[in-house]
């Protein structure tokens, strides 16, 4: 028999540490390996703060599998004694006629969510902190918020080392085989044998997952403090988490919950990076140029000091949809991917995916619309 039921690679990550995690409590023999430790802040599961939403105006099939991820935030919450989610509300404005509000709206008809369609004034009314165009329309959910995102990262990987689990840190995965007893995963140091494998690689998806035939891109995006000295910029004093979309790009913020600052970024955009382990650090004047007068305009009070910055690398899926299932040429492999910088949300129920598939080779979890073999994923 392998040494192991399933060896984890990225178990370091969001959705990486939450599979170890799953297999672990479901009492599988289970190695994770990942090149850095958790809460790490080399790939795209870091920087304070990630935001929660159900009204998902991405895709409203979304929306089941945020329900289930919320629940497992909370549970994580409960055995870890920390509180990792925050349900202050997120606002989200753009024209009444645009992907984002039309989206959320769509969202919220189908799955009967929770949703208030609000004027500029009214917007700004309820928030002082936020300044809203003519013309624009605002839709709030007041059950939405922020999760703590390294620990989240860190409380999955020591339950899951709690749970059994073994976690090997400072070894990379040079190559992995399918044999005829099941995996075999080669790092610098040694070699590692499974039943099955599980694979999380992150911003390294265009070489861990290239025989999907799916042409992953990772790109790099930099997130940013700023001074926020004012209290209507705390959650404290009402402030949600915010995403406007306008001309100019997507941008988003979480009021200041640290002594860090208020962290605003663009969600669209980014640098196309092949080496996200020496790209950290390049700023693109650009986008900070627009990260900037976002804030200006739209944050009165906060800014234009910028307290503290870092880098956070998007792996992109051709359609920006996440890719999940078990690999079409070994079903003793499955795998997450292709996040595109709008999945750590869900990687608690990510993690609960991958262990139904690696230990059942199926989950319950309506993943259809994910698969590698969806229309438009290969493009």
């Amino acid at each position: 028999m392998p040494a192991y039921d399933a060896i984890v690679v990225g178990a370091a990550g969001g959705a990486g540490s939450a599979a170890t995690y799953h297999l672990a409590r479901r009492g599988a023999r289970v190695l994770g390996l990942d090149r850095f430790p958790p809460g790490h802040d080399r790939g795209s599961s870091h920087g304070e703060t990630r935001v929660i939403r159900l009204a998902y105006f991405e895709h409203p099939d979304y929306v089941p599998l945020l329900r289930r991820a919320a629940v497992l935030w909370r549970e994580l919450g409960e055995r870890s004694g920390k509180r990792l989610l925050h349900e202050i509300g997120v606002v989200e404005i753009g024209p009444p006629d645009g992907e984002v509000v039309a989206g959320v709206l769509e969202s919220a008809r189908l799955h009967d969510l929770d949703v208030s369609v609000l004027t500029p004034r009214e917007t700004m009314d309820r928030f002082p902190g936020l300044f809203v165009e003519e013309g624009l329309a605002a839709v709030y959910e007041r059950e939405a918020g922020y999760l703590d995102v390294e620990s989240c990262v860190i409380e999955h990987a020591r339950l899951a080392q709690a749970a059994g689990a073994e976690l090997v840190i400072g070894e990379e995965m040079e190559t992995w085989e399918v044999t005829g007893g099941g995996v075999r995963v080669r790092t610098q140091r040694g070699t590692y044998e499974a039943a099955k494998l599980v694979l999380a690689p992150g911003a390294w998806a265009p070489a861990v997952l290239g025989d999907l035939g799916v042409r992953f891109e990772t790109v790099a995006k930099i997130l940013y403090w700023y001074d926020a000295p004012r209290a209507e910029h705390t959650p404290e004093a009402g402030c949600p988490v915010f995403l406007y979309e306008l001309p100019q790009g997507v941008f988003y913020g979480v009021p200041r919950v640290s002594e860090r600052g208020m962290k605003v970024a663009e969600h669209t955009g980014g640098r196309l990076t092949q080496h996200p382990l020496h790209d950290r650090h390049r700023p693109d004047p650009d986008e900070r140029a627009r990260v900037d007068a976002f804030v200006e305009r739209h944050l009165p009070g906060a800014g234009p000091r910028v307290l503290e910055q870092a880098t956070c690398f998007y792996p992109m899926s051709p359609d920006a949809h996440f890719v999940v299932g078990l690999h079409p040429g070994h079903p003793e492999v499955s795998f997450a991917a292709g996040l595109s910088g709008h999945g750590f949300k869900f990687t608690s129920v990510l993690g609960e995916i991958l262990a139904d598939l690696a230990i059942d080779g199926v989950t319950k979890a309506p993943i259809g619309f994910l698969t590698v073999e969806r229309a438009g994923v290969h493009s």
